[in-house]
């Protein structure tokens, strides 16, 4: 089972990364309720195993290609994420003080501050991307505007899933031009 959600949360990704089109130093948010994933109510039952599983399945994808991962945390840590130091310094993106646990904070967040390099916590991002895995609301975390991805996979493990990359706001009206690579 945690094998297939690894390959479930790796297929995901890397179709997302395929159509947002990051580039090195991009923030990519992920939302993800163990809890759900393996079949039981966001918030009642937080899984270690699985958030660890789903980790592995994300995780190499976005550090090989120098995407900064922003794990969301829970509403108990009033949703904040956690993601390397040096992502909040190169964004200007004030620390908090919080370290995550799997009843507090999440067990995805918890996975991801034991793994980087040098985790932080943050209040507020504007990621490019990001997934929603099991209903956890990660548009708070999105760049305006948020363009839905639609993806083969609908599920990680139980958890549905929703996918989302921005693209730059359109201005100017009707006599201005758009550069067609940055929609």
């Amino acid at each position: 089972m945690l094998e297939e959600i690894t390959a479930q949360a790796r297929q995901a990704v890397s179709e997302l990364l395929e159509i947002a089109r990051l580039e090195p130093g991009d923030i990519f948010v992920v939302g993800c309720s163990s809890s759900e994933v393996g079949g039981g109510k966001i918030g009642s039952n937080s899984s270690p195993e699985i958030a660890q599983a789903v980790f592995q399945g994300v995780y190499p994808l976005l550090k090989e290609r120098g995407i900064y991962l922003a794990a969301q945390c829970c509403e108990h840590l009033n949703r904040a994420v956690i993601l390397e130091k040096e992502a909040a310094r190169q964004y200007g993106l004030p620390l908090v003080n919080v370290v995550p646990q799997p009843k507090a904070g999440g067990s995805f967040a918890t996975a991801a501050w034991a793994a980087l390099d040098c985790p932080a916590a943050v209040e507020h991002i504007q990621a490019a991307a990001g997934i929603d895995i099991g209903g956890t609301l990660i548009g708070m975390h999105l760049r305006p505007v948020a363009v839905p991805v639609r993806l083969s996979l609908q599920q990680i493990g139980q958890a549905n899933i929703l996918c989302a990359r921005t693209r730059p706001k359109f201005i100017g009206g009707v006599r201005a031009h758009y550069n067609e690579d940055l929609l």
